[in-house]
């Protein structure tokens, strides 16, 4: 983590100072081929861990921190970012209310949101003040990190692209060549097991209970099931019931198409 304990929300690495209640890091490093962030949240150590996650991926830095909407209004006007990482719960405003002032102040900065908020009303909104991503808390690194990379692609197509036609502009809105992030899986699940249990699911001829799927892959029966119960869990795998002359009915599961 970078910094000291910070008892009144500011700590500048140039050795001054900020006036916007920010972490200010401006004049520290060129900024060519770089993509500067704000980040935006009310709690101090969490802040922290998100400017420490961004700091690890390149070509990000984070040129600021603000702890309230007020405070990020004012870091935007002196540290003009790139992109705003912005928590929605502030203790001075609702995080969406920050964006139209940013805009009314002629700020074109890209706002992603990391949030708790899993209200439909705060993803709608965020999808009408035209948010880049949105990111439920908690998260790890490799959540944001694919995240900021595929921001980081989209927003290279937007300042080279030459708009010759209408296939130029759909593809750069479609986001055409960047592959969406892959879902986190839940923790003790591993990405190598996962893919077996899928490739196993795929070239069933027909449905495959779990022990079957177990056989196949080589995992045990139980993980088996926990990994095929993930899959229909996010709806990529679809379950059916077979029924035996006696106990329980036997889960099945196939690949959706």
């Amino acid at each position: 983590m970078t910094g000291t304990q910070d008892t009144a929300g500011t700590h500048a690495t140039n050795g001054t100072r900020g006036s916007t209640g920010t972490h200010a890091t401006t004049g520290t490093r060129d900024k060519a081929g770089t993509i500067d962030v704000l980040v935006v949240d009310d709690d101090f150590m969490v802040a922290r861990v998100h400017r420490a996650f961004v700091e690890r991926v390149e070509p990000f830095r984070v040129v600021g921190v603000a702890h309230t909407g007020g405070q990020a209004v004012e870091a935007v006007d002196e540290l003009r970012p790139d992109l705003v990482l912005l928590d929605l719960y502030l203790p001075d405003l609702f995080g969406l209310d920050v964006i139209p002032r940013l805009r009314t102040a002629g700020h074109d900065c890209d706002v992603m949101v990391i949030s708790a908020a899993q209200e439909a009303d705060a993803v709608r909104g965020a999808v009408r003040q035209g948010v880049v991503d949105y990111l439920l808390k908690p998260f790890d690194f490799e959540d944001l990190r694919s995240r900021l990379e595929r921001y980081a692609a989209q927003r290279g197509r937007l300042l080279t692209t030459v708009v010759r036609g209408q296939a130029d502009i759909d593809r750069v809105l479609a986001g055409t060549g960047v592959p969406a992030p892959a879902p986190a899986l839940p923790k003790g699940m591993s990405v190598e097991t996962a893919e077996l249990v899928e490739r196993a699911l795929r070239g069933a001829d027909g449905t495959l209970s779990a022990s079957e799927c177990a056989a196949l892959t080589g995992v045990s029966r139980v993980s088996a099931r926990r990994y095929l119960e993930y899959f229909h869990g996010t709806g990529s795998a679809e379950v059916s019931l077979r029924y035996g002359v006696a106990g329980r009915p036997e889960r099945r599961y196939s690949w959706r198409a």
